[in-house]
């Protein structure tokens, strides 16, 4: 649960006060009028509205046949599954950059699952609360083989496309000034216009998440025509959102996710599950909702991580089948693997 003493909440009169010195703005519910019970609202609509990119294989992409997939869409599976036991009772809306935040304030998605950086002025200024990162990544650049550039001081006097209402433009200005590069921003609002910029050779790189940048590269016709640089120039935790004020949701979403990290950590999958439910080992007991009514604590059924990794798998099953090996993009989990891993994921207690 997230405390921020700065904050006061006027209950009487359902307004939320940033401080005491800018007055109070009206605070968003359920249905767009109040920022609480929204767990509420969405068990009695029966679905779950889950706000994603669509645009990017491994994340979020839809098929021709209208299908979603993507790490970001089994995170709403995940979320869908431990509300009722039904990976497809999803409402998906997909957003570009810079209508997604206007989403989730505005309480149009219960929760943005679209490759977004948790960033400190996002928490705050944009009354966001942030869940569990589900993918640490990092910015990169990606220009032509050809080019014979190799670094971000070889961009002096070029341009690079990237897309507006990003981190990402704002990490490249800061890393361009800081080496001193005068260099041209392309800045489209729509992603496919940047990336078809630079295949029609108007900019002589492009910039985003380095997970990003190999997923479109992915669907070049020629793509080993295309490198990246190996400057990484930001941190880039990506993590789902909900509207801020609402605790008990934003534990439901925080959760969920935590139970696909424990589950890996368990060595609990989708085709081993059985094989768990007479484990005499209490943390066993626990997380598959037979000891303590944990569940119960944050809204949901008790055996709400059963049904997600029923339904959808743990983390290392969720990142495989999407990004791993056996995919197109066959990323390396590097710090997206567990702690005891040498990675950055770590569940706390279900306890």
């Amino acid at each position: 649960m997230k405390h921020r003493p700065f904050f006061r909440r006027a209950v009487v009169t359902g307004l939320f006060c940033l401080s005491t010195l800018t007055g109070c703005l009206p605070s968003l519910d359920s249905s767009g009028s109040s920022s609480s019970g929204r767990l509420q609202a969405i068990l009695e609509r029966g679905q779950l509205n889950c706000g994603i990119s669509g645009e990017l294989p491994g994340f979020s992409f839809v098929n021709p046949e209208g299908e979603y997939s993507g790490l970001d869409v089994d995170f709403c599976r995940a979320i869908a599954s431990a509300l009722f036991d039904d990976p497809n009772a999803v409402n998906y809306r997909r957003l570009n950059a810079k209508e997604r935040f206007t989403a989730v304030q505005t309480g149009e998605i219960d929760v943005l699952s679209r490759n977004t950086t948790w960033t400190l002025s996002r928490d705050g200024s944009n009354r966001m609360a942030f869940a569990p990162v589900v993918f640490y990544d990092g910015q990169g650049m990606m220009v032509r083989k050809s080019s014979g550039i190799k670094t971000l001081k070889d961009f002096a006097g070029k341009s690079v496309c990237t897309q507006t209402g990003t981190t990402n433009e704002q990490n490249l200005s800061d890393q361009m000034r800081k080496l001193g590069v005068d260099y041209t921003p392309v800045v489209y609002e729509d992603i496919n216009a940047a990336y078809k910029a630079y295949a029609e050779d108007r900019c002589q790189g492009v910039t985003s998440d380095r997970s990003q940048l190999l997923s479109r590269r992915s669907a070049f016709p020629q793509q080993d025509d295309h490198v990246i640089l190996e400057e990484v120039m930001s941190k880039e935790p990506l993590a789902p959102a909900v509207a801020d004020g609402d605790s008990q949701w934003l534990d439901v979403v925080t959760w969920v996710i935590y139970s696909t990290i424990e589950a890996e950590d368990l060595d609990i999958r989708s085709d081993n599950l059985d094989q768990f439910a007479d484990s005499d080992d209490p943390v066993i007991q626990r997380f598959l909702g037979k000891e303590d009514n944990l569940g119960t604590g944050i809204g949901l059924p008790d055996d709400f991580a059963v049904r997600v990794i029923k339904n959808v798998g743990n983390y290392a099953e969720i990142y495989d089948r999407n990004l791993g090996p056996n995919t197109k993009l066959n990323l390396p989990r590097g710090q997206n693997k567990l702690a005891q891993d040498g990675g950055l994921l770590y569940a706390p207690p279900f306890r």
